[in-house]
């Protein structure tokens, strides 16, 4: 019999690590090609991992709730003899951040770390070089935050073999960075023992009446993405009315042929990222992010929006290229998205590389929102519930009243980079392309 070695696969570009959520086999249990072995979680999407050979599971080398990096060898299966060994890919050698400087012995440590291992830190600032594994996306955040290595050294880690995860350097980072004022040197060690002690948080109550409900992974990451981005972008949201009666009635006059001939289901989304697509077109400078003091130009329009889970979580899968798209590509596209959204089938590729994002606050019934951009992209549409309301109409006769199909839109952007004009300039012209929808277009 041989053995071979299952790893832990990549998922993305930018995916390092991945959570194993569920062992759907266990030691002894016999197990088919293709079928599911566990299942797996990153930063952006669930999902499974399937056997390439037929056999029965001989080792497992993680446990369920493990972070481990990708490519790891994380169980081998044992099958007939003869078949080939699988080799676990390259191993590279862990090195440290690149922002973190060599000379570290007069680094003080905060308070909140000052219990850690004497050794390990003092190891780190003679040689320059960390004394434990840290994934890409940790090194990445260390750099951006300047957390010098014996800080990271410090840092108490609730992974694997006490390794600190994106959620520990995070959480370090929210506890004593944020707020922090800027210093061109690091204090004297005296410097720290006279620091004001940390603000303590207020007793929970534990009576009867409270129930306490931990978060789960996609609450954890979506309040971290949310609290991130509230602190990197100041938040500006503009409103705008729209009267989108023509687009309603060519809708509810064209649904039926349009199933019949698309097998498909047109809903207002792909209508309104058509014209979302289109205003980019017209301001390009909202398809930006930022980075540092620099202003990336996005030429690809990759529309993002937001789909509701079954567990009433947010996901934002991708549509790449939208301006590429016509109308019926683009509604093909976005019930293809939903649909896997909320059968948790969407692959990392399709929720990443967005650079704009669209989402529907009239799903829920409500009229309008102010959405939170969604990192590190500079500005996010909310599209309010469409309702008939009495409206003020300009005629050759004067002026009527009459029962139109009316909507609120509001856009939320990062007034670093997008100040009023541009972003109002760009909701009126969203609104404009929604208005005037031509109510004799063809399918």
């Amino acid at each position: 019999m041989a053995k071979i070695d299952l790893t832990m696969p990549k998922l993305g570009e930018s995916i390092m690590e991945a959570t194993i959520l569920k062992w759907n086999k266990k030691v002894g249990d016999k197990i088919e090609q293709d079928e599911t072995i566990l299942e797996i979680a990153t930063d952006k999407v669930d999902s499974i991992v399937p056997s390439e050979v037929e056999g029965v599971m001989a080792e497992i080398l993680f446990a369920e709730n493990d972070v481990v990096p990708i490519g790891s060898v994380i169980a081998r299966i044992e099958t007939a003899v003869g078949a080939p060994k699988t080799a676990p890919p390259p191993q590279t050698q862990p090195t440290a951040p690149s922002a973190i400087p060599s000379n570290l012995s007069d680094v003080p440590l905060p308070p909140q770390v000052a219990g850690a291992s004497a050794a390990a830190v003092l190891a780190s600032a003679k040689t320059g070089e960390s004394t434990r594994f840290y994934s890409p996306l940790v090194k990445t955040i260390a750099k951006e935050e300047n957390i010098h290595l014996a800080e990271l050294e410090a840092i108490p880690g609730t992974g694997q073999n006490g390794r600190v995860t994106k959620t520990d350097v995070l959480k370090y980072v929210n506890e004593n960075k944020k707020g922090a004022p800027a210093q061109k040197a690091p204090p004297a060690p005296q410097a720290v023992q006279q620091s004001a002690p940390a603000m303590q948080k207020p007793a929970t109550s534990m009576s009867g009446g409270v129930e306490i409900v931990e978060m789960d992974r996609m609450r954890k990451l979506i309040a971290d993405h949310m609290v991130m981005s509230k602190q990197t972008s100041p938040h500006v949201t503009s409103f705008i009315e729209a009267d989108v009666t023509n687009l309603v009635q060519w809708r509810n006059r064209i649904k039926n042929d349009y199933q019949n001939r698309y097998n498909e289901n047109i809903t207002f989304t792909p209508i309104f990222i058509e014209a979302v697509v289109k205003a980019i077109k017209d301001f390009p400078m909202i398809n930006i992010s930022v980075e540092g003091t620099k202003i990336l130009v996005k030429k690809d329009i990759n529309i993002g929006m937001a789909a509701a889970l079954p567990s009433g979580a947010l996901i934002v899968p991708v549509i790449k290229n939208a301006d590429f798209l016509n109308l019926a590509g683009l509604t093909k596209a976005v019930n293809d998205l939903a649909n896997r959204a909320r059968a948790n089938q969407l692959k990392p590729d399709e929720i990443q590389n967005g650079t704009f994002t669209l989402t529907n606050v009239g799903t829920f019934g409500n009229v309008m929102g102010t959405p939170i951009i969604n990192q590190p992209q500079v500005a996010i549409l909310a599209t309010g519930a469409i309702r008939k309301r009495p409206a003020v109409l300009e005629t050759e006769h004067g002026d009527v009243i009459a029962i139109r199909q009316m909507m609120f839109l509001s856009l939320s952007y990062d007034h670093r980079v997008v100040d009023g004009f541009l972003g109002g300039s760009f909701l009126k012209k969203i609104a404009d392309y929604l208005e005037g929808f031509d109510v004799r277009r063809s399918i």
